[in-house]
């Protein structure tokens, strides 16, 4: 499962050959959360695209919001078997960048936040999907759900899901056009591999999602 992350302004030209909008305009955010819009890069002619979606998936077959699922994640095992997703498959992946994501810890009652970032402090490179919803009211809306995977040997201590992270050839193929085999997305969608990322408890005012500031991803001892 991944419900937060955060994404400091950065340059991602060196992981990707982008081509942004001057109208795009995205301050840094350290507390993302579910029905925001935010920077996905989609595939585009001569390299990739940065575009603003908004995270949580609407079906583009959906009448209307009401009673429709908007999941936030869509799970790497079930993609191609869930109606919702399967279609996407083909022609509508897309990528989330990140410099970090939350999870949670459960013991008893007590959750404990853990921040999980790269130990480079690179950009972390998400596999998504998106959909475009004809919104009778406000016209077309696209949005995306961030594809997750089993947890690697550092997070299972934390929680048993992450999202399902991509390298640079990865991103590439993530990317290209057509559809890509059962068993090399199987591949592209595996759990990250060991000694990438770095895991650390954070204070507990990331639960609310109105805390936006980087002191969120900093370190708080003695906790976890």
């Amino acid at each position: 499962m991944c419900r937060r992350y955060a994404l400091k302004c950065i340059d991602l030209t060196g992981q990707v050959r982008l081509v942004v909008d001057a109208d795009i305009r995205f301050p840094s955010h350290f507390n993302i959360a579910p029905s925001s819009t935010n920077p996905v890069i989609l595939a585009a002619p001569g390299g990739a695209r940065l575009a603003m979606l908004e995270w949580g998936l609407i079906p583009h077959g959906a009448r209307d919001l009401r009673g429709t699922p908007r999941p936030a994640n869509a799970r790497a095992e079930g993609l191609a078997g869930r109606p919702i997703f399967s279609y996407l498959l083909a022609d509508r992946r897309c990528i989330v960048p990140a410099t970090g994501f939350y999870e949670w810890k459960h013991e008893g009652s007590r959750k404990t936040p853990f921040y999980i970032c790269r130990k480079d402090r690179e950009p972390l490179l998400f596999a998504g999907l998106y959909d475009t919803w004809q919104d009778p009211d406000a016209g077309p809306r696209r949005t995306y759900a961030i594809v997750t995977t089993a947890a690697n040997a550092e997070i299972s201590p934390v929680h048993d899901r992450m999202p399902a992270i991509l390298d640079g050839e990865g991103v590439q193929r993530w990317l290209s056009p057509g559809s890509i085999p059962a068993n090399e997305r199987d591949a592209l969608l595996a759990p990250a591999a060991p000694g990438i990322l770095e895991v650390y408890p954070v204070s507990p005012r990331v639960n609310s999602p109105s805390a936006d500031d980087e002191r969120l991803t900093l370190p708080v001892r003695g906790l976890g």
